[in-house]
């Protein structure tokens, strides 16, 4: 079992619906996907300058998972680490005005919006599982 040495960074934005969709897909990356198999960092802290979230995207593969096209997560791996491991854009799978959309709040999700995050949470998955072959 890989002991989380894959890290995953999900967009913060919280003005658009695909910040919500990629917040949600890491979430159910982690917990149903590949629990206790990846370590979630936090982008707002890894872009204040936080050592530890910056030391280990420097040190260990990480997944950026952005929730429009201004990919903010994978530029600031890049930035302030290292080149992303994957990389998921949320609105190239829901498209950028869907992406763009207001954001809703969890309770207020329809199925919709849930097969956009196992979309998202699948693709990140998927990518995971790249990683993890490359290393064997």
């Amino acid at each position: 079992m890989i002991e989380n040495k894959i890290g995953v960074i999900s967009c913060s934005g919280e003005e658009c619906l695909g910040g919500t969709i990629s917040r949600l897909a890491v979430r159910k990356m982690m917990e149903e996907l590949k629990p206790g198999m990846v370590s979630t960092l936090c982008l707002p802290l890894f872009i204040a300058g936080d050592g530890g979230e910056r030391e280990f995207a420097e040190k260990y593969p990480t997944i950026a998972v952005d929730g429009c096209s201004k990919c903010c997560a994978k530029r600031a791996i890049e930035k302030y680490s290292n080149a992303v491991a994957g990389s998921v854009d949320v609105a190239e799978i829901i498209g950028e005005a869907k992406a763009l959309e207001k954001p809703l709040s969890t309770r207020n999700l329809t199925d919709e919006h849930m097969e956009y995050v196992k979309q998202a949470a699948d693709k990140t998955s998927q990518i995971f599982d790249e990683i993890v072959a490359k290393s064997v």
